[in-house]
This record gives structure tokens, C-alpha cells and sequence, in this order.
């Protein structure tokens, strides 16, 4: 079993990763601002600012999952946090997976990425933020870090959390469609094909996406 230490592991990616980790009998560290409102047995829970925590715990970590919210106060500071988690991810020899936004995907064979079209202005910093995070680990990735960006459906989150099917794709970063256009994904089979991806690894230094 690995020891993977989740950074927002309250949050709803992080928390989704951390229960599907832990129902595998894997040692899960947490790394959060909060307390958890269900924590989750075996789990350890460590409370804090990344910044104080991160260097602690990651030094024994067999893979790191990166999974905080340009939101807060993390707003302009995904790319400094998540640079110094690869960092630290590098030098203890952990893997490293970073969750992205959908908009970093492209819609379809040489088109520009999401983030590069029209977004609606509530979600466009978000995009951005989120979108510079991809291209700190595509372009400045420290030299022999693991690394995995992954891309959820363009439905995913909180606000549709559905429910588990124990199916999904995996794609590169053109985005996968259903039948009728839909881009979706459960929050629960997200963190199932984190997981499987974590115990058999099939992709490295590289940008996925995942969808039904």
C-alpha cells in the first residue's frame, strides 16, 4: 500500500480522494485549511496552511495529490503553492498529480485550449489561475518529478455530484463528449480513476482528462 498525502483533502476532489484511497486500505495523509465535517477512518488529518505543513508530511509520501481551488485565499497563489509541492513531491521521490479545470482541455484536434476561447466572466480568473498551473508543470516541471495533470469533465463539481458507476474514460487533453455532447463525470468516479491511474500507473509528465 502507498502512502499518498491529498492537499485539499476536505475539499470535494480532495475529499472524494481521500475516501476512495482510504476504502483501499492505503495510508491517506490529509492536508487541509479545515477540519473535516466526516472524517474519514484511518485518515490522518493534518490542519494548517499548506505552506507549514507541506514540506513535513510530503517528505514521506510515495504520491502526492494536488487538489486546492484557486478560491480563498489560495486566489493568485496556485502556482507558487503547487510549484513548491512539486518541488518537495521531486525530492522525496513521490509522484505527483495535480488536478486542473476542464478549460485547460481543447474541445477537439488542433483547436486552442478552453481557457483560450470565450468564458464567462465569473468563471474566467478561475480558468486562468487554473490553466497557469498546467503550464508551471508542462514547461518548468522539476527534472525528474513524476507528474501527472488531470482534467475533469466539463460538468464535474459539487453542484452535480452524481453518483458511482464504477465506470469512466481516461483521454489526453482533447476533451471526451458522450453520445449527445454531455462532458461529465461523478465526483465519486473522479476519485476512482485517481486511484486506479495511482496503483497502475499508465501515464506520466503528461495532461489528461477524464469523462464517461
Amino acid at each position: 500500500m502507498a502512502t499518498i498525502v491529498v492537499v485539499g483533502g476536505t475539499g470535494y476532489t480532495g475529499g472524494n480522494v481521500v475516501r476512495e484511497a482510504a476504502s483501499r486500505g492505503h495510508d491517506v495523509v490529509s492536508v487541509s485549511r479545515s477540519e473535516p465535517e466526516d472524517p474519514v477512518a484511518g485518515v490522518r488529518y493534518e490542519v494548517g496552511s499548506v505552506s507549514d505543513v507541506a514540506a513535513r508530511v510530503v517528505q514521506g509520501a510515495d504520491v502526492v495529490v494536488a487538489a486546492l481551488s484557486p478560491r480563498g485565499d489560495m486566489v493568485g497563489r496556485l502556482v507558487e503553492v503547487y510549484g513548491e509541492l512539486a518541488r518537495l513531491a521531486a525530492q522525496a521521490g513521490a509522484r505527483y498529480l495535480q488536478v486542473g479545470g476542464f478549460s485547460s482541455l481543447r474541445p477537439a484536434p488542433g483547436q486552442p485550449r478552453v481557457v483560450e476561447g470565450e468564458i464567462p466572466e465569473q468563471y474566467r480568473a478561475e480558468a486562468l489561475e487554473g490553466e497557469a498551473t498546467r503550464v508551471l508543470l508542462a514547461e518548468h516541471a522539476p527534472e525528474g518529478l513524476d507528474w501527472l495533470f488531470i482534467s475533469p469533465a466539463g460538468g464535474y463539481g459539487a453542484f452535480a455530484p452524481g453518483a458511482r458507476t464504477g465506470s469512466y474514460r481516461v483521454g489526453g487533453e482533447i476533451a471526451l463528449f458522450d453520445a449527445d455532447g454531455g462532458s461529465n463525470i461523478s465526483g465519486a468516479d473522479f476519485a476512482l480513476a485517481i486511484l486506479d491511474e495511482i496503483e497502475s500507473p499508465r501515464h506520466h509528465r503528461e495532461h489528461i482528462g477524464i469523462a464517461y
